[in-house]
């Protein structure tokens, strides 16, 4: 994927619906150029084209997702980072904001992550860190670890901070997820009473997905960035959540 490829895919995954003639106007190219590579695109099931427009597609895929706000991930995943302390063992979980977190940390010594996903293991190959990939049923698509012997494992381990990604939040139905087995491995981790911290970008907030994660009072904070709604980091407060809000 060419950097004009980068910039059309991030557009569209930030605006979700976005016309060829803008593409064509932020890229600075022709139309054709940008039908082009919008077809290219598609075909590796990035994008899907409608008559004039491209639209984001929801995806499991690690990398695609990553490229969503990517610039805010980075700054959100820095700060992360900043939370963890030398000696900590800690968890994360399979989301994008959270496999940033990786490049990060080659000044943490005698670290240990345990993680569900194998995408952050290998990650984390050239760190300093100790990685503990836990078993069970593997999802290809989002490269993550799920199922009872997934949970099986987390009884095994113990870490002091779990960060964590979601899907979704408003009040009315608090944190969610859209696969139930990830959702369900979320839970398990949430309700072994650590410092949980949810780490995501602000566009996941005002939207509803389908599983549960929660109650909310067992995460601790939440990071994410200063486009986050006051009225939604009104009621986090609330809730007892320390919201951290990144300048972008």
């Amino acid at each position: 994927m060419n950097d004009r490829q980068q910039i059309i895919l991030q557009w569209v995954n930030d605006k979700q619906r976005v016309s060829v003639n803008t593409l064509a106007q932020v890229c600075q190219v022709s139309e054709v150029t940008i039908r082009h590579d919008l077809t290219l695109l598609e075909r590796r099931n990035y994008l899907r084209r409608e008559h004039g427009f491209a639209v984001a597609v929801q995806t499991d895929d690690v990398d695609q997702r990553m490229m969503s706000n990517f610039g805010r991930k980075q700054k959100l995943a820095q700060y992360a980072a900043s939370l963890i302390h030398e000696g900590e063992t800690v968890f994360f979980e399979s989301g994008s904001s959270v496999a940033l977190l990786a490049q990060y940390l080659s000044d943490k010594r005698s670290l240990t992550v345990v993680t569900v996903s194998s995408y952050i293991a290998t990650l984390l190959k050239s760190m300093p860190c100790e990685v503990i990939l836990l078993g069970g049923m593997y999802q290809k698509a989002s490269q993550t670890l799920v199922g009872p012997l997934t949970k099986l494992c987390l009884q095994q381990v113990n870490f002091s901070k779990a960060f964590i990604g979601i899907d979704g939040y408003t009040p009315e139905t608090g944190f969610t997820g859209r696969d139930m087995l990830r959702a369900d491995i979320v839970n398990a981790v949430l309700a072994k009473g650590v410092e949980n911290i949810v780490l995501t970008d602000s566009s996941k907030f005002g939207q509803i997905t389908g599983h549960s994660l929660g109650p909310m009072g067992l995460v601790s904070r939440v990071i994410t960035d200063d486009q986050l709604a006051e009225p939604i980091k009104a009621h986090l407060s609330s809730s007892g959540i320390v919201v951290d809000c990144i300048s972008q």
